[in-house]
């Protein structure tokens, strides 16, 4: 139970320390121009790419597991 308090407590620690304002000009800017789309379009494209390799790299493994459980 101490544990769980304490990781809640570290918890809301943390994201008190990494609030930010949401005054940023930049964004603010990016909005207005409608660019903060492009930046979204790509940063699901590069997760999206992750994710793929991640599974396909998952299935690799699990076929060279399954190919040397085999011969043994």
């Amino acid at each position: 139970m101490k544990k769980i308090i304490f990781t809640l407590l570290m918890l809301v620690t943390t994201l008190n320390l990494f609030a930010q304002n949401n005054n940023v000009e930049m964004a603010d800017a990016l909005r207005a121009d409608g660019k903060i789309y492009v930046v979204v379009a790509v940063m699901v494209i590069i997760l999206l790419g992750l994710i793929i390799y991640l599974f396909s790299l998952d299935k690799r493994l699990k076929m060279l597991e399954k190919k040397s459980s085999s011969k043994n």
